[in-house]
Formats: C-alpha cells, sequence, structure tokens
C-alpha cells in the first residue's frame, strides 16, 4: 500500500541530487523531495492520520500536491486528489460518496465554501441531472435542504499545514469499507454526469505504469510536462505515476497557457506531453512557434477528437507528430496511434490491452459501429458514487452491465461508441449516453439543462457541444425563457452551479426546442 513511497525512495536512491520536479523556475531535487514528504508525513501523523485514512487533495498541478500525495503514500493512507474548481452540488457528492478522513485547501476560493462540518455550502437539488430527480419549478429554500454529512463530524483539527498557505481540515470519520484497499481514489463523471469515484489499488496502479511506460518508451531520462491536471487520471498516468516509478523529471504547469506551454517546449527538450487537441490548436497559432529539436518525442492527444486540420498544423509549426490516445479514468492508457499518420483515429491497443465492439446486444459488431469494451489488468475493480454499484449492476434495458461497469467475463463497458478499420486502428464515433467531453473531462448535457432550467427565467433548455477546429469543444445551450433575461445572468447563474469547464460558453434565444 505504501507503492508510492516506495517507489520515492528507490528514484532518491538512483538519482540523488537530479531534478525531481521543475516548477516556474524552481525545481526540487529526489533527494530533496524525499526529504520534503518525511516531514510532511510526520505533520499528517500529528494530527491522527493514520493507515486506510481516505484524504482529500483540493489543490492543482503544484509541487505541493506531489509532495502531500507522496507523504499520505508513506503513511498508507488513500489519496483522493479533488478538482479545486469543483462546483458546490459536485463537491457534496463528492464528500457523500468519499468520507474523507482530512481535507487540504488552498487559502481562498474552494476554502471558504467548505463548511464546518466538511461539506460544501448546500446548493439546491434542481442541478440534479434529469434522470436522478424530478426538477422543482424555483430552487427549494437553502434551510430545507437535508445535510450530507451529519453535524457530529465536526473538524477536528483545522490548522494551516507548516510553511505554506494551505489548510488541512481532519473529521472524526472512519475509512469506509468497500473490500477494496485503494492507494487512490480518482474521480470523474457517471453516465448522469455525477461524481465517480475510481478505486485505485496497488496492482492496477503498477499495470497502468507499466503498459504507459511500455508504450512510450520512457526512461528514467524522460522529460515530461504535465500541463494536464495532476487531479485528472490522464495526468496521473502519463505524468504523476510514470515520472515517479522511473526517476525522470517532471515539469509542473498549473496555468493552461499555449504560451507558457510553448515556452517550457522551446527551453527544456521537452520528451513527452500529454494534451489535449484543444491544447495543440492554441499551440498552433502562436507566433513563436519553431521546429523543435527533440529526438523522440511522444505528444499525446486524448479527451476528445483530434481534428486532422489541428495535427498537420501543428506538424508543420513544431516538427512533431500528434499522436492520438484513448484513456479514461477506469481503465488508464488503452491505446495509442504511434505513427502520427492516422491522427483521426486513436490507433491500436497497447501491449496488455484488449478492445471489442460489440452490438447493443452484446454480439460482435465486425466491422460495423458499435460499444467499445475493454479488457486489461489496468481496471479498477471498484467505483462508488450516488449509484449503487452492487445493487444495479445491470442496465434494463439491454440485460448488459451497466455503463462503466465490468462484466463477469472482466470486460469493462466504456459506454463510448466506436468502430475499428482493416488495421484494428480504433475510430470514436460518439457515446452511448448523454456524456461528451471537455478538455478530456466528461459533462452530461442532462446536469447542464437541468441547471439552466431551474433559472427561474428558463422555460426549457438544451445543451450541445459544438466542436471548433482551432477552439476544441465547447457547451452551448438553446434556451426558451419566461420573461426577458440577458445571456450574461443566465451564464452567472450556471457558474454558481457548475464546474467551469461544464458551463455554456454561448446561449442562444428561441422561441421552441
Amino acid at each position: 500500500m505504501t507503492l508510492l513511497y516506495d517507489w520515492l525512495k528507490k528514484a532518491a536512491k538512483a538519482q540523488g541530487n537530479n531534478k525531481a520536479v521543475v516548477y516556474r523556475d524552481n525545481y526540487l531535487s529526489w533527494r530533496g523531495l524525499l526529504h520534503r514528504v518525511d516531514r510532511r508525513a510526520q505533520e499528517f501523523k500529528s494530527m491522527g492520520i493514520k493507515e486506510g485514512a481516505w484524504v482529500g487533495l483540493m489543490l492543482g498541478n503544484v509541487p505541493d500536491f506531489v509532495i502531500l500525495a507522496l507523504a499520505l503514500s508513506k503513511l498508507d493512507a488513500a489519496i483522493v486528489p479533488i478538482d479545486p474548481t469543483t462546483g458546490g452540488r459536485e463537491l457534496e457528492l463528492i464528500l457523500a460518496a468519499a468520507p474523507l478522513r482530512a481535507l487540504v485547501t488552498r487559502p481562498r476560493g474552494s476554502e471558504g465554501s467548505i463548511s464546518a462540518n466538511g461539506t460544501s455550502a448546500p446548493v439546491p437539488p434542481s442541478t440534479l441531472p434529469r434522470a436522478r430527480v424530478a426538477r422543482p419549478t424555483a430552487p427549494p429554500p437553502r434551510d430545507a435542504l437535508p445535510n450530507t454529512v451529519p453535524a457530529t463530524d465536526a473538524a477536528e483539527v483545522r490548522r494551516r499545514l507548516q510553511g505554506t498557505l494551505l489548510t488541512c481540515s481532519v473529521y472524526k470519520r472512519n475509512p469506509p469499507e468497500h473490500g477494496v484497499e485503494p492507494i487512490a481514489v480518482l474521480f470523474t463523471a457517471d453516465s448522469l454526469g455525477d461524481p465517480k469515484g475510481v478505486l485505485r489499488t496497488d496492482k492496477n496502479t503498477i499495470a497502468a505504469v507499466d503498459h504507459a511506460v511500455a508504450a512510450l518508451g520512457m526512461s528514467d531520462k524522460t522529460r515530461v510536462l504535465v500541463a494536464v491536471p495532476l487531479f485528472h487520471a490522464y495526468g496521473w498516468d502519463l505524468g504523476f505515476l510514470p515520472t515517479l516509478k522511473l526517476g525522470s523529471t517532471m515539469f509542473l504547469e498549473e496555468e493552461i497557457s499555449a504560451r507558457r506551454i510553448g515556452k517550457l517546449l522551446r527551453e527544456h527538450d521537452v520528451d513527452v506531453l500529454p494534451g489535449t487537441p484543444s491544447m495543440y490548436a492554441e499551440l498552433s497559432k502562436l507566433p513563436t512557434a519553431k521546429k523543435l529539436e527533440v529526438k523522440t518525442p511522444r505528444f499525446l492527444a486524448a479527451g476528445s477528437r483530434l481534428d486532422q486540420l489541428v495535427a498537420d498544423e501543428f506538424k508543420e509549426k513544431y516538427g512533431v507528430s500528434v499522436l492520438s490516445s484513448y484513456h479514461s479514468t477506469e481503465a488508464a492508457t488503452v491505446t495509442l496511434e504511434d505513427s502520427g499518420k492516422y491522427p483521426t483515429t486513436v490507433g491500436k491497443s497497447i501491449d496488455g490491452v484488449e478492445v471489442r465492439i460489440t452490438t447493443p446486444d452484446g454480439k460482435p459488431a465486425a466491422a460495423k459501429e458499435g460499444l467499445i469494451w475493454v479488457k486489461s489488468k489496468t481496471l479498477s475493480p471498484k467505483s462508488i458514487g450516488p449509484f449503487d454499484e452492487d445493487k444495479e449492476p445491470t442496465s434494463r434495458a439491454s440485460g448488459m452491465v451497466a455503463i462503466g461497469s465490468i462484466d463477469k467475463s472482466g470486460w469493462l463497458r466504456t459506454g463510448d461508441l466506436g468502430k475499428l478499420d482493416k488495421s484494428g486502428r480504433l475510430q470514436i464515433t460518439g457515446r452511448e449516453d448523454d456524456v461528451v467531453k471537455v478538455d478530456g473531462k466528461r459533462v452530461a448535457l442532462g446536469e447542464v439543462e437541468g441547471c439552466l432550467e431551474s433559472f427561474p427565467k428558463i422555460k426549457a433548455a438544451q445543451a450541445t457541444v459544438v466542436t471548433d477546429p482551432m477552439a476544441g469543444a465547447m457547451v452551448v445551450a438553446r434556451v426558451v425563457t419566461k420573461q426577458k433575461c440577458g445571456a450574461e445572468e443566465i451564464i452567472d447563474h450556471c457558474a454558481r452551479n457548475l464546474a467551469p469547464y461544464k458551463v455554456p460558453r454561448r446561449i442562444e434565444f428561441c422561441e421552441t426546442i
């Protein structure tokens, strides 16, 4: 269970004063990283955090995330990364699903939205997806809402971590009993848009790292730029974990701006860059773009479809082919188009991973579009959330396991639709449900529509996703209003109740939907 800390000790012994983490022109050596981790582990221990505890890290791509995660690993505690921009309702559901022993937050923003008993400020249930709750015409009063966590769970300890502005709140909660001992719990969204915690064990973590390292040809000399979030499985699996296992160098970047990323690419000979299609589109627009002199670059695009125009333009400007990849929180890295010649596919399944396509009734789909299933040692054995995986293991409509679940033969029903070409390359064509991806993050359109229709001035709403070849995917909304209102006040309402990537970027007014 102390797997990650064990990797750190081995890396520190082998790499010594070599760079481990580089952030804003400052760096930590492997030996220095180990020293800081040991100090933080002792501090956590003094707060009563012990083996088996679940601890949330509500932080972005900063060195403190790496240090605190490894300190928790030393204590044999489960790491629960949480997006710092998580909306109130979503955070409420996460905290209900994952009874945290402690939560580390930044001094402003997310910390201010957490109450004394460890829950976020209540959010009207009218923002729930349609399949979860009948939506009222107006939000109920806040004092009528039930508390997710009992008031008896008041914080035992609430203090700043030494030498930082971070706050650690410790609560009187016991670790849940799921029959699985996770080293990390990574949150994504289920098929209805609610938070889904995927329990990562030592076995499937080792498999995920080994698969990624082999597929990308990584070594202790590799230089990885992690601009995608570490709290997301994509950054965790292809940035944090391989760097730790190999003792290589990780460049952390919290500000996802093309100018900043472009500067790092020019100055540091980055070998591996997990990214998104929209990131590469923005990089292609930079006036400072120039050919990169990297021997074996592995620049990855995942999370949404890579447009041929973006791939061609990036290759022309930087001299590097973008490699499409298929990755999920439940299965880690699934496929990789390692030639760079077929960017609109996500390539072939990597060694150790099986992919099959079936019809909705479970029969082989041959060369036609169908349901994508994945089988691998990387599959997580358990997921948690508002749903009950044990009581609702099958879909009533098809008799198969529900989307995001694993059947008796060990196959994960991903919820994605796709087809295989004659060479075995996978092409993603859509979803079984209304979940879409924006910058690699899942968004349930029903959740967005529920939020829109909870606004008193809106009668009906429809959310869609449009993809611009250069700007990437974005949520847009069509609304029918009850009375006159402006687009800005509708967007402000959504911003108060949804995570930033779920907020519609454009509002279209119409008479009917």
